[in-house]
């Protein structure tokens, strides 16, 4: 059932698309189809929106505090964040003269800086690996956003084929194949510490593409933080969907298809296994097992 609460709402008025979670995607989702002139509902079970990007007052009177996501490296390369006027909605990016310090064992700490010159050369005897690891990747920044994080088109070719091959040879790579190419501690630490975000075994395939995006990231876009917080981010694209006309609906907890207004689409911004328990049978065979997993 369709909640407000703990108590069912009944809703008739069609929407051409309903969205499933009110986090940085569904909130782009809805941002790019009321743009289209559809009409949007967004549904959050929370009762504040964002979902890994929202902030909350946990410890002492006057700080603020990042519950999940703080530096957004994507958040600023994102196309589609780039093309929308969210600084008029009250995003405003804090800009960090260092992106990252990565400390080691001996007390001494990597540090990367936005230019990538100044990081190679602090590296030492890593200079120039490190430089032509990553000079390629923040050369191509652009075009290696656009082509892997945007849709994907399926039998259609790369409109920059060289740039992402080049980056892809490495990226698919396991990141401790990667390490291999520098000799310091503070190269090699680099490179882990930033892949592990992945959350996956270092010696594991594709862990390189972490690295080369959060490194590249860094010195093509820097990482910047929303001033306030990473609710900020949130709260400037729920205000201009509204500003679109798109509708947002907080403590609304989705449990089923069968209690939504009437529809044209549904898309979801939640894990796969939310998605499953909110669908019930509808997926099934190779598909179900994959969201399963």
């Amino acid at each position: 059932m369709l909640r407000r609460r703990g108590v069912p709402v009944a809703d008739a008025r069609p929407y051409d698309a309903i969205i499933v979670g009110a986090g940085p995607n569904g909130l782009a989702a809805a941002i790019t189809l009321a743009r289209a002139g559809r009409s949007v509902l967004v549904l959050e079970a929370q009762s504040t929106l964002g979902g890994g990007a929202r902030s909350a007052a946990l410890t002492l009177p006057g700080f603020v505090h990042d519950v999940c996501s703080a530096i957004m490296p994507l958040g600023r390369a994102s196309p589609a964040f780039a093309a929308w006027p969210l600084a008029e909605h009250g995003l405003e990016w804090i800009e960090p003269p260092l992106a990252l310090a990565h400390p080691l064992d001996d007390g001494s700490a990597a540090l990367v800086h936005c230019s990538l010159d100044a990081t190679a050369t602090a590296l030492g005897e890593d200079e120039e690996a490190y430089r032509r690891l990553l000079q390629p990747v923040t050369r191509d920044w652009d075009v290696i956003v656009r082509e892997l994080l945007g849709p994907l088109r399926v039998g259609a070719p790369f409109r920059h084929p060289l740039a992402v091959t080049r980056f892809g040879l490495n990226a698919i790579q396991p990141v401790t194949w990667l390490a291999r190419r520098f000799r310091t501690p503070q190269a090699r630490g680099l490179l882990g510490g930033v892949a592990a975000h992945a959350f996956l075994p270092l010696q594991w395939p594709i862990t390189g593409a972490f690295a080369l995006s959060l490194l590249g990231s860094a010195h093509a876009v820097g990482w910047p933080i929303p001033r306030g917080g990473a609710q900020r981010l949130a709260d400037a694209l729920a205000s201009y969907l509204r500003a679109l006309g798109g509708e947002i609906e907080t403590d609304r907890e989705v449990t089923t298809l069968a209690g939504l207004p009437p529809h044209r689409a549904v898309l979801f911004d939640l894990t796969p296994r939310q998605v499953l328990r909110v669908t019930g049978q509808h997926f099934g065979g190779l598909y179900r097992r994959q969201l399963q997993g």
